[in-house]
């Protein structure tokens, strides 16, 4: 016994097949530039991450005394340390490695978690114009006291701010700046770095969703 098979041909009218091409080009066009308009909102209308809560309430961290597994696990400290490694690789900064002695000063001295950093960005360039031999991005003691490393300079300096700026009733930036250097022009230049920092951890946020581990 024999089979055959019949070979059924579509002939479609050039002009049909045409306006469909474009119809499915149109298609995937809209659905691009939804994506697109959802990364904008992303990156540009979600709300930064409360700076309490980087910081630490006093139930959950002890001043003074890190907790390195609650660091480890926090996803909010994991955004923190690859945005300041982010904006550090940006400028090829000497500071760049040093994520976890900035996260280490925020947590243990209770600061914004990108206040030293920014002002790393202002004094030295990240670590790049520093008095040989110091270890001091900071212009601390007017960029002249010297430090065995910065991992010892980021801890010095942010103890240093906890206790001799902020405990003492210089919380914003401006006040800490009307003591910390001379001129009118610091406070803002530290802002500057800060909206960098805080503009990429939108990005970090969003790159990260739900599958970030340290």
């Amino acid at each position: 016994m024999t089979y055959h098979t019949k070979c059924v041909i579509i002939s479609l009218d050039p002009k049909v097949y045409l306006l469909a091409r474009e119809a499915l080009g149109l298609f995937f066009m809209i659905k691009k530039l939804v994506l697109l308009i959802a990364i904008v909102i992303l990156l540009f209308f979600v709300e930064p991450v409360n700076a309490d809560l980087i910081a630490g309430s006093s139930a959950d961290i002890e001043l003074g005394v890190v907790d390195t597994a609650l660091v480890k696990s926090n996803r909010e400290y994991f955004i923190k340390k690859r945005t300041i490694k982010a904006i550090l690789d940006k400028y090829n900064a000497p500071l760049s490695g040093y994520e976890d002695s900035f996260i280490e000063a925020c947590v243990t001295y209770d600061l914004d978690c990108y206040l030293l950093p920014s002002i790393s960005g202002i004094e030295s360039t990240f670590g790049r114009a520093i008095a040989t031999g110091t270890n001091n991005p900071f212009g601390w003691g007017r960029g002249l006291m010297p430090f065995p490393s910065f991992h010892e300079a980021i801890l010095a300096v942010g103890k240093g701010l906890r206790e001799n700026y902020i405990d003492k009733g210089a919380a914003s930036i401006e006040q800490i700046g009307s003591i910390y250097c001379e001129g009118n022009t610091w406070a803002g230049k530290v802002n500057y770095f800060m909206k960098q920092f805080e503009t990429e951890e939108k990005k970090q946020l969003f790159l990260s969703m739900d599958t970030v581990q340290l």
